[in-house]
């Protein structure tokens, strides 16, 4: 008796550079090896639908014998992970990730191989990992969000991007850039477990991979390891200060940097007298209605990772 089939559904993002014309003999050998593995392969492209919801209920529907779920892939960057994750949170089909983005922060936490063909051997042969998934109003991060400058700064990179190409650089560039011409000033209050503090801030970021926080030398890394809600904000708005936590934050010791308090929780909430605030999340710019509320759902979601990875 033949061996029933794996379903296995790429979504990918076709403006990362997967699923492009340069990469068909990549994307066939991908396809070879996962065959190999008895995998059924279908690929989804972000946007061939009128709406995220009606893809990903097509890809799921490949995926509801409880005896054979399967595995779906998110193909590209943070924004793709992001969308894809949101919906398979608190379920037990696993997700893989073929890395596509800048920085790949995810996938090197869990080390996944940034090269696609291992990262395929890591789909097909790995074993499952429940990951932390942070949470604000009602959406994910699984890497950071933030208000206030940092919105901007992305802002202005997908402005460099578009113009130049995508490279770490003009995250910087972006930065220097907001800092010169669009310094603003958040006049919040910030609740850290039930107890309120009012600031006033340029900044704000959240952050949920203890990769990237360890990556600027931030002590709240290991706090996020271990599911807590991991926060910086910045206390004072003056160019001179907001120019020395730049240059810290680019050298990684934004902990050095003046005027800079990190801190961690089990809860977060953000008040305002703003009708909407405009967040950054995992890259994408959302606008939202506060309060937000900050938290962590912890081992919400499953994903193929080597054996013996580290964990979000």
């Amino acid at each position: 008796m033949s061996k029933q089939a794996k379903p296995l559904s790429i979504i990918y993002n076709k403006k990362s550079g997967f699923h492009a014309a340069n990469k068909d003999e990549v994307y066939e050998e991908l396809v070879r090896l996962l065959s190999e593995y008895d995998y059924e392969i279908q690929s989804f492209e972000l946007g061939q639908e009128s709406s995220f919801e009606e893809l990903i209920s097509k890809v799921l529907e490949r995926h509801q014998d409880q005896n054979n779920v399967g595995i779906v892939v998110a193909a590209g960057g943070d924004g793709t992970l992001n969308a894809v994750a949101q919906r398979l949170m608190h379920s037990n089909i696993p997700m893989g990730i073929f890395p596509l983005g800048t920085f790949n922060y995810v996938a090197r936490v869990l080390n996944i191989p940034l090269d696609l063909i291992d990262a395929a051997k890591v789909i097909a042969t790995g074993e499952n990992r429940k990951v932390h998934v942070a949470q604000i109003n009602d959406y994910i991060y699984l890497n950071n969000a933030s208000l206030g400058l940092y919105p901007l700064f992305i802002q202005k990179r997908e402005h460099y991007n578009q113009k130049f190409g995508r490279f770490p650089l003009h995250a910087y560039t972006s930065g220097l850039d907001v800092l010169i011409r669009d310094r603003k000033e958040l006049k919040l209050e910030i609740e850290v477990d039930h107890q309120i503090y009012p600031v006033k801030t340029p900044l704000i970021f959240f952050g949920n991979n203890q990769l990237q926080l360890a990556d600027l030398n931030l002590q709240i890394a290991k706090d996020a390891a271990e599911g807590k809600v991991a926060g910086v904000v910045v206390a004072k708005s003056d160019k001179r200060t907001l120019f020395k936590i730049l240059w810290q934050l680019i050298r990684g010791n934004i902990d050095k940097a003046p005027d800079v308090y990190s801190f961690a929780a089990d809860q977060v909430a953000i008040h305002s007298k703003r009708k909407k605030m405009t967040v950054a999340i995992d890259g994408e710019i959302v606008t939202m209605q506060p309060p937000l509320n900050i938290s962590v759902q912890k081992n919400a979601l499953n994903v193929r990772v080597p054996h013996d990875s580290a964990s979000v």
